[in-house]
């Protein structure tokens, strides 16, 4: 089974600095009907302005993931990390016990980004956070996993829940394979581009729920760059 979430369909508030879309019920967005999926609780959309970020605030006993689609974020935390990924790339933060932590555009132009939220599996871990690049030319025309919380995926980003963050770029006419596994549950969001998800056409931004579909076969129709999460 395969929900299509049209973009225009989703949640979300323009703060000026922030644009922000909410896939899932968040902040002052709520829909009984979309408070999760799975183990994924929150995939936002945002663009946020040139000289603008989030001041530092506090999480905890939640995996934060960040995939940069245009631009670069600035992440500053409590711990003393200090790191910038750019668009393509992924940073992941393990809030565990808690942390505070702020994430600034300090880049001339705005930047476009999707975050990422999963419940851990166990709370009250230790807190961490980490980067990495990831060229898309490694991902044409397959998926690549990004962030882990699987030994096996010994490349990825480790986070500390039953779930996976893979991505694929596809030119048009191309189509890219993932066992999801009947019993799992998948959220895939193209970046860019239209795509047909099973059959299913997504345009970009918009949200597809997938469960009961032990494979995922998605067929770029134009030149495209899919996020997909594999949640429990």
């Amino acid at each position: 089974m395969i929900e299509r979430r049209p973009f225009e369909s989703l949640g979300g508030a323009n703060h000026g600095w922030l644009n922000a879309k909410h896939h899932f019920s968040f902040a002052n967005y709520y829909d009984p009907g979309r408070m999760s999926w799975g183990n994924l609780r929150v995939w936002n959309d945002d663009e946020i302005a040139a000289g603008s970020g989030f001041p530092p605030h506090p999480h905890a006993d939640m995996e934060i993931i960040t995939y940069v689609r245009e631009g670069a974020i600035t992440h500053e935390d409590s711990l003393g990390n200090k790191g910038r990924t750019e668009a393509g790339d992924v940073q992941v933060m393990s809030a565990g016990t808690g942390i505070r932590h702020a994430e600034y555009n300090a880049e001339p132009g705005t930047t476009t980004l999707f975050q990422i939220w999963i419940e851990p599996t166990k709370r009250g871990e230790k807190p961490s956070w980490g980067a990495k690049p990831f060229p898309k030319g490694d991902r044409s025309g397959q998926f690549v996993v990004l962030a882990s919380g699987f030994e096996s995926d010994a490349d990825a980003l480790p986070i500390r829940t039953d779930a996976r963050l893979v991505a694929a770029t596809l030119k048009a006419g191309e189509s890219a394979t993932y066992p999801l596994g009947a019993t799992r549950r998948g959220y895939l969001v193209p970046a860019v581009g239209q795509v047909e998800v099973n059959g299913v056409v997504l345009n970009a931004r918009d949200g597809a729920a997938i469960s009961d579909e032990a494979t995922i076969t998605v067929t770029a129709v134009n030149d495209a760059e899919i996020v997909l999460v594999d949640a429990a």
